[in-house]
């Protein structure tokens, strides 16, 4: 019995090695942090210049906050959603849109209605899209 014990263990063990070898050779680290190499150009699409394929994706996930990106025909299109809201007002900023080497970085801003905003209670779905030249990059949403 002792020897059927052994090679029991002897396959546990050759197994467990096996695993852990395919997991470590399979996972990679990337870093997408880096120093800005510069400011990127873009545009903030207006609802009616969206591609269609985005529109339907941005209209099946608006309900929850969402950072999609999509890329057509040599551009890449960055949306930051902001969920349902309660009311109108809202709007997006752009704070920041950059590439370091490994990524491109956006950090958008929500800003609530203001106080001398004329505010309809209804729900409303805040999101902005983003139009700029593909870029072979990563892209990392800041808060």
């Amino acid at each position: 019995m002792s020897k059927k014990v052994g090679n029991f263990r002897k396959i546990i063990f050759s197994c467990t090695a096996v695993f852990l070898i395919l997991c470590m050779s399979g996972c990679s680290v990337t870093d997408l942090g880096g120093t800005k190499k510069q400011e990127l150009d873009f545009t903030v699409l207006e609802k009616e210049d969206i591609p269609e394929e985005l529109k339907t994706q941005i209209e099946e996930k608006k309900d929850e906050p969402m950072k999609l990106t999509y890329t057509d025909q040599g551009q890449m299109y960055l949306v930051r959603g902001y969920g349902k809201k309660e009311s109108s007002g809202y709007s997006i900023e752009v704070k920041e849109l950059y590439e370091t080497e490994n990524a491109v970085h956006i950090r958008t801003e929500l800003k609530g209605p203001g106080e001398k905003e004329q505010v309809i209670e209804k729900h409303t779905w805040p999101y902005l899209v983003v139009k700029l030249d593909y870029q072979d990059r990563h892209v990392v949403f800041e808060e």
